[in-house]
């Protein structure tokens, strides 16, 4: 057995192996966990997944306009906040540092705000914290590993794209009961089966035989964490991701390589692996600690509240043709109903009595 899983390639697969051989299945969170973060062999800690010659594409890669509205999101907030300073300025999982670099550029209209931010990126991948280094040198940030790190004090948070990676454990609706998905070993391969759902998830409802109840635990952390730290010092926060709301069953795991769907379970750790956005779950663990949820709006909708088409018009005008031409087009895959403005969407919180954030009614 020590010798026919030693063979198993890639050498994440041998691990799974040798843990699963170890300490039986494992939920789809704890495989997603190892998929995407394990240190020497995860998705992210391997490479800068990002762009044509990567796997996929991002929002602030496809117009600088996402992120400079983005910027002076933060800066108008910021200014109805009573100006702070200093102010922490956070982004959670930056890519390559583009979101923040456009940002930072937009923010310079407010020159107070670019003077008070000190800037703080979450990242755990060397590859990607390279990246950032290079793109935001001039801004000297810090990184870190956990949020809980970053210093006390009013923040001002971004995240895009973030929250879809965080693992979910997965529960299908047998004819009387629940059941866990689990990730098991069938042969040389990993392979989907099903346990008895533990006794303490009380959230899963009634549903019809078959059903697929998803539910993102270090979401529901993460959100009551920030809830907790803007009610005790004050700024906001900002997600924007792909997801749906109001709370509802579906299968949403997927896996994409080279701007394709992939096999969730072949090859592990060469493949992005995500999962749709449950907002209202999202919300309800940032209200219950304290903060006020606006929205989700839908991407396109927000975006156009801040100006997307305003600042796209003035791009393309000082611009050659197929520079402008584009502008446009980037512009439209963000906003359109067809493209990214439906399902992807922007939730914020603030303390309860917070100020209203621009692009929510």
């Amino acid at each position: 057995m020590a010798e026919s899983v030693a063979a198993l390639s890639p050498p994440l697969l041998a691990h799974l192996a040798r843990r699963i051989g170890a300490d039986g299945p494992m939920s789809v969170a704890a495989y997603m966990e190892e998929a995407l973060f394990h240190p020497r062999w995860g998705y992210y800690a391997t490479r800068d997944p990002l762009g044509a010659r990567g796997d996929f594409v991002t929002a602030p890669e496809i117009s600088q306009v996402f992120g400079e509205l983005i910027g002076l999101w933060c800066a108008a907030l910021w200014q109805r906040l009573g100006a702070p300073d200093p102010v922490h300025l956070v982004e959670l999982g930056p890519g390559r540092g583009t979101l923040m670099r456009d940002a930072l550029r937009a923010a310079r209209v407010v020159p107070d705000f670019a003077r008070a931010a000190r800037l703080h990126l979450v990242e755990l991948s060397p590859v990607l914290r390279a990246a950032q280094a290079h793109a935001l040198a001039a801004a000297a940030p810090a990184w870190h590993d956990d949020l809980a790190t970053v210093p006390a004090g009013p923040m001002l948070l971004v995240a895009n794209e973030f929250l879809d990676a965080l693992p979910i454990r997965q529960f299908v609706r047998g004819a009387a009961t629940w059941r866990e998905r689990v990730v098991t070993m069938e042969g040389d391969a990993l392979a989907f089966a099903l346990e008895a759902a533990p006794a303490d998830e009380a959230d899963l409802a009634a549903a019809a035989p078959g059903a697929v109840r998803e539910i993102r635990p270090a979401s529901r952390t993460l959100a009551r964490a920030i809830g907790e730290r803007l009610v005790a010092a004050g700024g906001a926060a900002l997600f924007v991701d792909y997801g749906y709301w109001p709370s509802a069953c579906g299968d949403t795991l997927q896996a994409v390589r080279r701007h394709r769907a992939h096999d969730v379970l072949a090859e592990p750790g060469e493949a992005d692996l995500t999962a749709h956005v449950d907002f209202a779950d999202f919300a309800r663990a940032a209200e219950a600690a304290g903060a006020r949820a606006w929205g989700p709006v839908p991407q396109g909708l927000f975006l156009e509240r801040l100006g997307l088409s305003a600042r796209a018009a003035r791009l393309a005008a000082n611009a050659e043709p197929d520079a402008a031409a584009r502008i446009r087009s980037g512009c439209t895959r963000l906003a359109a109903p067809e493209a990214m403005g439906r399902l992807f969407k922007a939730l914020a919180l603030t303390p309860a009595d917070g100020p209203p954030p621009a692009g929510f009614a």
